[in-house]
């Protein structure tokens, strides 16, 4: 009778000793710096409200372990189907370089970035596209805008490196969030990623001042750290004014303030600002709240209200920051700061099944 209550309690202690093992095995493994390891899981937590437009691309990148620090932006060439996605921490390349498929391809070795933070490709469909990126670090190669070729090398600086700018001089920056090159070769770009700057400026094919926008505030045509800039077919400039938690509106040519959008940015403020290549809506992440907002476009002459169209959640902590889009595929590109990874999702077709 002893042996049996023996063996009963062996059996007891052997079972518990095993869930243990399995609990922290688990839990070490989705907890704390696991964030990215753990990135998988990540993937499937996600929920789409609204029209649904977009579903995630499990299979992209095909080795997220790749990914080895906070992922800032991205930037796709739909002509070549390469996509590089910008990254920050001590000792990581700053930039990776993908195909649109997942391959990877290569990184970049560097060391003139410091803290990449917007990103932008030029000429696709020359056979010499390059890459501009805002810098926003403090070192001797911070708040810069630098052009690279595909393969890394830098090739033109705006800017002074290592040194932050006043808004006495609109080509010295401090902390610029992001630039936008039209295919007319003239800039627009947001500077003031939380500097001394707060501006909206406009250059020339050969880098001369168009027109800026400087005054920091909350007023029309004010800002309070300018993040994300794009411009669309009908002449207009969009600006995520995240400090104000709008969306500010330009004439592109004149420089003149034609609207704001407010009303969809209560809770959290607007990180990105993209058009979709069929020009029906514009992509807004928000990275506090983890979503991604699709807000449907104004028709030219109109900027009215803003109105969302379709809502991606993602789980908590992903927090995603600048994003950009695939103009051929229409795939979608996200950057996200917190699960330090980068993520694609694909238009859904007609017929298309939710994941």
């Amino acid at each position: 009778m002893l042996i049996k209550k023996r063996s009963h309690w062996c059996l007891i202690a052997s079972g518990m000793v095993s869930l243990i093992l399995f609990m922290t095995l688990l839990y070490s493994g989705s907890s704390g710096g696991g964030l990215r390891r753990s990135s998988s899981s990540l993937r499937h937590d996600y929920q789409l409200m609204g029209r649904p437009l977009y579903k995630l691309d499990l299979g992209w990148p095909k080795n997220p372990e790749i990914f080895t620090g906070e992922v800032f932006c991205v930037a796709v060439n739909q002509d070549a189907a390469v996509v590089y996605v910008a990254q920050r921490g001590a000792n990581v390349p700053k930039v990776l370089v993908f195909t649109t498929e997942g391959e990877f391809l290569m990184s970049w070795n560097t060391t003139t970035l410091e803290m990449p933070h917007g990103m932008f490709l030029v000429d696709a469909s020359s056979k010499d596209p390059t890459i501009w990126i805002t810098d926003v670090g403090d070192g001797p190669y911070g708040h810069s805008i630098k052009q690279y070729s595909p393969s890394g090398k830098l090739l033109q600086v705006l800017g002074t490196p290592g040194k932050a700018g006043s808004g006495l001089d609109p080509l010295q920056f401090d902390q610029p969030a992001e630039i936008f090159v039209h295919e007319s070769g003239e800039m627009y770009i947001v500077d003031g990623d939380g500097g001394m700057n707060n501006r909206l400026i406009k250059l020339s094919k050969d880098q001369k001042v168009l027109w800026m926008h400087a005054e920091k505030g909350q007023g029309l045509a004010q800002f309070y750290i300018p993040h994300s800039v794009t411009v669309d077919s009908a002449q207009r400039v969009w600006v995520a004014d995240r400090g104000n938690k709008r969306i500010q509106v330009f004439n592109s040519i004149t420089g003149d303030w034609l609207g704001t959008w407010g009303s969809c940015f209560t809770e959290d403020a607007p990180y990105s600002v993209r058009l979709t290549p069929d020009k029906k809506y514009f992509v807004v992440v928000q990275l506090n709240t983890n979503q991604i907002t699709l807000l449907d476009a104004p028709p030219v002459g109109l900027i009215g209200q803003c109105k969302v169209a379709s809502v991606i959640q993602l789980a908590e902590d992903v927090k995603p920051h600048l994003v950009d889009l695939d103009l051929k595929a229409g795939a979608l590109y996200v950057a996200e700061i917190g699960a330090q990874q980068a993520q694609k999702f694909t238009p859904f077709s007609l017929g298309g099944s939710l994941l």
